[in-house]
């Protein structure tokens, strides 16, 4: 029998070990500090790789180098050529996009369906913000007479990303997409679970004629190469997404120095399910939503609430469809793959056994498969039901397959559930009644509403971000390149 493609490729890197290096100014570069990273692959809970462990040192040399790109290259190329190298970069993605899907594969540990649909966003965030660099323009205002006046969007200049480890591909798509086609140069920090794609997409952009300091990615942990990150002085702007409480100390840093942010950081999502919903839909929907990516998604659909006439035949349909959910290897391509890493999976545990305490009933469950390897990073989906609202489980992110399911008595208390959470990410409206669709999209706090779908395809062009705790300014579309723009206004008087 033949061996597949993608055990070679994971085999043959296996074998060889390449430690993978800082890439600033098109180059691969040590860091200077001699350390490394160990990379482990959550299938096995095995070292296959080693990434650089960077300081302030390194991060200050990147910095160097999108300063010297930017005012010496970046932002005397035309917004059309910058959308032509941007396109390129897509088209390169997109012939490399198995060899991007298996390192997503094995540095995640997500399935091969899940890893490539990842690699094609990527492509995709490229060419859409390749078509949008010279679409950005400013405005023409009335004034006085004798005077001609004119806004114009400008670039931050240096731009700073932190990339989580959730959906590295994707996130790094939009944000410095993004930031690229509003004129930005960027410096990339990829969480230390997740550095592998985005690595070598940096070099691929090298490939199709990206100036050096363009695009640099240094690798290394949080409070080292992040937290240097926020400080520089060089960083004109930081696009971060991740936990709150990280969230916090980067605003709290960037504005010693005025630097403006960009934040999504998470959600606990509802999906609210009134008795006229199309359930034979809405189901398939409702589990994708809280099981993909391993439930480890800032828009997960975490929080279930259903209309009472429906609560238990819903569970009861919910529950069936669980229990046939398969977790395992990422290489098996199941339902669902493990989790990133050994303390997410204790985090995971450690709500479940807070359920446990609390008396809250679960449904039903997954199941990992026997070819699990014990080492692996593994939580079956689990349905939970009467989750009580102020519960921390109803509160707080788990990032893990955990579906928290409640009922609601009308449209009114169904909206104060919705809405009793510090989160505001998105939000899923399940129902065939117009009026109320709109009267709920209306009253939801959150940054986005699906009615009678979630995620709409991916939504590359759709505005992606939050309120409350979820965050502020807006990725993805035409919006997010405001954010990565300032705005001068121009004023000429006459004779």
């Amino acid at each position: 029998m033949e061996t597949p493609p993608e055990r070679l490729f994971l085999g043959f890197w296996a074998q060889n070990m390449p430690m993978q290096l800082n890439y600033i100014a098109n180059a691969c570069v040590l860091s200077s500090s001699g350390k490394t990273i160990p990379v482990i692959d959550p299938s096995d809970g095995q070292v296959f790789d080693e990434i650089q462990r960077s300081n302030a040192a390194d991060l200050d040399t990147a910095v160097t180098a999108a300063r010297d790109c930017f005012e010496l290259v970046w932002q005397h190329i035309t917004a059309a050529e910058r959308g032509r190298l941007m396109l390129r970069l897509s088209n390169k993605i997109t012939e490399h996009a198995d060899e991007l899907a298996l390192l997503e594969q094995r540095d995640c540990g997500k399935p091969v369906k899940q890893a490539r649909a990842d690699a094609a966003a990527l492509a995709r965030y490229f060419e859409f913000y390749a078509g949008a660099c010279d679409k950005l323009h400013g405005d023409t205002l009335p004034y006085l007479n004798g005077y001609s006046v004119m806004t114009w969007r400008e670039p931050h200049g240096v731009t700073g990303h932190i990339i989580p480890w959730n959906y590295p591909m994707q996130i790094f798509g939009r944000s410095v997409g993004g930031a690229l086609a509003a004129g930005n140069v960027c410096v990339v920090k990829p969480s230390e679970d997740a550095c592998l794609s985005l690595i070598r997409v940096a070099q691929l952009a090298a490939e199709v004629g990206f100036p050096a300091g363009a695009i640099n990615v240094v690798t290394g942990y949080g409070h080292e190469v992040g937290d240097a990150l926020a400080r520089h002085a060089g960083i004109d702007h930081i696009s971060f997404t991740g936990s709150p409480s990280v969230g916090t100390l980067i605003q709290q840093v960037a504005a010693v120095r005025h630097c403006p942010v960009t934040l999504e950081l998470g959600g606990k999502s509802p999906q609210i399910v009134f008795a006229d919903a199309n359930l034979d839909e809405a189901i398939p929907t409702l589990i994708n939503a809280i099981v993909q990516n391993a439930g480890q998604t800032c828009s997960a659909g975490s929080r279930l609430l259903v209309e009472q006439s429906i609560y238990e035949p819903l569970l009861e349909r919910l529950g069936a469809a669980f229990e046939a959910l398969r977790i395992g290897p990422a290489a098996m391509d199941l339902d669902v793959g493990p989790l990133i890493r050994q303390s997410q999976q204790q985090r995971v545990w450690d709500f479940l056994s807070d359920a446990q305490v609390a008396g809250i009933a679960m449904v039903a469950q997954g199941q990992i498969v026997d070819e699990a390897p014990d080492t692996g990073f593994y939580q079956a989906p689990t349905l939970l039901r009467d989750v009580p609202v102020m519960h921390r489980l109803a509160q707080e992110e788990v990032f893990g397959p955990i579906l928290c399911a409640m009922s609601f008595k009308n449209e009114a208390h169904a909206i104060e559930l919705a809405n009793a959470t510090a989160f505001g990410l998105v939000a899923g409206v399940w129902t065939q009644d117009g009026a109320r669709q709109f009267r709920v999209a209306k009253k939801v706090r959150a940054g986005q509403v699906f009615i009678n779908n979630y995620g709409a395809g991916g939504g590359v062009e759709l505005p992606f971000g939050g309120v409350k705790s979820s965050g502020y300014g807006r990725e993805k579309g035409f919006e997010a390149l405001l954010g990565f723009t300032t705005l001068k206004t121009v004023a000429v008087k006459h004779g």
